[in-house]
């Protein structure tokens, strides 16, 4: 995730790393069976690995051991992939299905049909809420938030399809085939007015989180709105949790999360959503879905341990942001070091929530300057993250 190594799997059964600033060949780890698909985990400390005899493998990174294995069947693991929070591991077979299991615990979290061919390529959209899988001439596209169900086939390709992949911004999604070609699907058209769907309070044709959000910040106004969901001329907590139970719901588009939910939302907020949700206690079918789907909003929002990730961007000039999770309450601190152990720099961010501080206006920001607001000079640091009795620290690039 840094640019810094490159992981190859082969045909002989090796997994190698390669340093990207040298070419050198960094580790060889010795893989049971021709390796036919690799991924690092979103920060980089662990290394997933498909087989043709069914098994995913998961390595350190740091020390080249052996972590853990998966196994969902006897079939071939075409493609492996890791959410974008690292915590679950989906594997495509070449029998059609995707197999989901629990990072941490290696459990087997689902299973589900993904393509009566092969599951190619599968591939998560960066907030973690799609997953996208290459199969036969199609690329299938699953709604990711709690129950896994199919929300969209896109049909294009003549061919096999061999490869997907999201774009940041989770808008497009690119799809490669043995047609020899590249397809971009467009996840976001604009509803005309006759497509508008309940709950798409801001009529982008997709009800999702920034919905939710736009209600929130009406509650209490009285009149025409277009947060007032239920028409009855009152913007409260009973049309935030009708557009929760709308999530997913398109115009003529699949369900796009393309943003950061921490971007638009947070815990503590979704907490105060819940509460005054259940203090309702209505017994409707669609409010009960509501306060389902907030529940899982609650789950994606808490993360199930404290961890420092990334910067971005890396190598950047002058600044750059600094991306982390707390899964208790901590007050947070972070330190600047030169290659020398200098200390450059001491952030003190005070007592922070439970959380995902990963958007750039929640992650933490450095300018590239040093106590004295001097700028620092080119070269390589190293940033530690203390939050409470948890400490890590990574490394980042200045390059000017």
């Amino acid at each position: 995730p840094d640019g810094n190594a490159l992981v190859s799997g082969s045909g002989d059964n090796t997994i190698r790393l390669w340093d990207t600033q040298t070419g050198a060949l960094k580790n060889t780890l010795e893989h049971n069976g021709s390796v036919e698909s690799v991924a690092y985990s979103p920060d980089g400390t662990t290394l997933a690995a498909g087989n043709r005899r069914g098994y995913v493998y998961v390595w350190d990174v740091a020390t080249g051991s052996f972590i853990s294995r998966f196994r969902g069947s006897s079939d071939g693991v075409n493609s492996v992939a890791y959410s974008p929070d690292g915590t679950t591991l989906a594997a495509g077979n070449r029998r059609g299905y995707v197999y989901v299991w629990d990072v941490a615990t290696g459990s087997f979290i689902s299973r589900f049909r993904g393509s009566s061919d092969g599951v190619n390529s599968v591939a998560f959209s960066l907030d973690g809420f799609l997953l996208a899988c290459g199969n036969g001439r199609k690329v299938n596209l699953y709604d990711y938030i709690g129950i896994i169900r199919l929300i969209h086939r896109l049909d294009g390709h003549t061919d096999g399809v061999t490869s997907v992949a999201f774009s940041p911004d989770g808008s497009t999604l690119a799809s490669g085939s043995e047609d020899g070609t590249v397809l971009l699907w467009d996840l976001a058209p604009t509803p005309t007015e006759s497509q508008k769907i309940t709950g798409d309070v801001n009529n982008d044709g997709v009800v999702n989180i920034i919905d939710l959000t736009l209600v929130a910040s009406n509650f209490g106004k009285t009149g025409q709105n277009d947060a007032d969901v239920n028409g009855d001329s009152v913007v409260n907590i009973i049309d935030l949790t009708l557009v929760a139970a709308a999530f997913g719901n398109t115009a003529s588009a699949p369900e796009i999360w393309h943003l950061n939910i921490d971007s638009v939302t947070t815990r503590a907020q979704v907490v105060q959503w819940l509460s005054e949700a259940r203090q309702l206690n209505l017994n409707d079918p669609t409010f009960q879905r509501g306060v389902l789907m907030l529940e899982q909003l609650l789950a994606s929002l808490t993360p199930k341990e404290t961890i420092l990730l990334p910067n971005y961007p890396n190598p950047f000039n002058p600044e750059t942001w600094i991306p982390y999770q707390l899964a208790a309450p901590a007050d947070v601190s972070l330190s600047i070091y030169a290659a020398d152990g200098t200390v450059v720099r001491t952030l003190m961010l005070g007592n922070q929530p439970i959380g995902i501080y990963q958007d750039k206006s929640r992650a933490i920001y450095w300018d590239g300057r040093n106590e004295l607001g001097e700028p620092v000079a080119s070269g390589v640091y190293f940033y530690t993250l203390a939050a409470g009795e948890f400490t890590a620290t990574r490394k980042m690039l200045i390059r000017k």
